[in-house]
């Protein structure tokens, strides 16, 4: 692969201050856990604040999955911003509208959506995690958390 075939995946077409804040977060998230072991802490520890345990638990479980069968199945390297980052890239926003769709309800345009990363083998088990994961992104930022902790929140200063 080129490196215009990387940047393709990058390039920035909006910024996270403009989305509504489940997914400018859903895109951090899915920063972060693809930063490594830190990052993925940061991720359980957000839905650990806002939810119960096994929910907790179940939901970035669902969320942790669909980012793993995307990076396992995806038909090039996925190409995400550093999590500081203000800019949203192409792939970040693939991932983000179909996350968006699923949730929606329209896992048929969700699926399609999911062949712009990987193969439409993998496209419809993407489609119904996609969906559990926008429903829980938007619940949990639809309500104040109810269960804190002591951890620290998944805050990124963009600034």
């Amino acid at each position: 692969m080129t490196q215009d075939h990387h940047a393709r995946g990058g390039a920035a077409v909006g910024v996270l201050n403009s989305m509504e804040a489940w997914e400018a977060n859903l895109v951090l998230n899915l920063r972060l856990w693809c930063e490594g072991p830190c990052g993925q802490q940061q991720v359980w520890n957000e839905y650990r604040k806002a939810m119960p345990g096994k929910c907790a638990r179940d939901e970035c479980r669902a969320f942790e999955n669909l980012i793993g069968t995307l990076v396992a199945n995806a038909i090039r390297p996925l190409v995400r911003h550093e999590v500081g980052c203000s800019c949203v890239g192409a792939d970040e926003c693939v991932f983000l509208h179909l996350v968006r769709c699923a949730a929606d309800g329209h896992l048929n345009d969700a699926a399609l959506m999911a062949t712009l990363i990987v193969g439409p083998s993998n496209a419809e088990q993407i489609a119904l995690l996609a969906g559990q994961v926008g429903t829980c992104a938007r619940r949990i930022h639809s309500s104040p958390p109810e269960y804190s902790t002591d951890t620290a929140p998944n805050v990124v200063r963009l600034h």
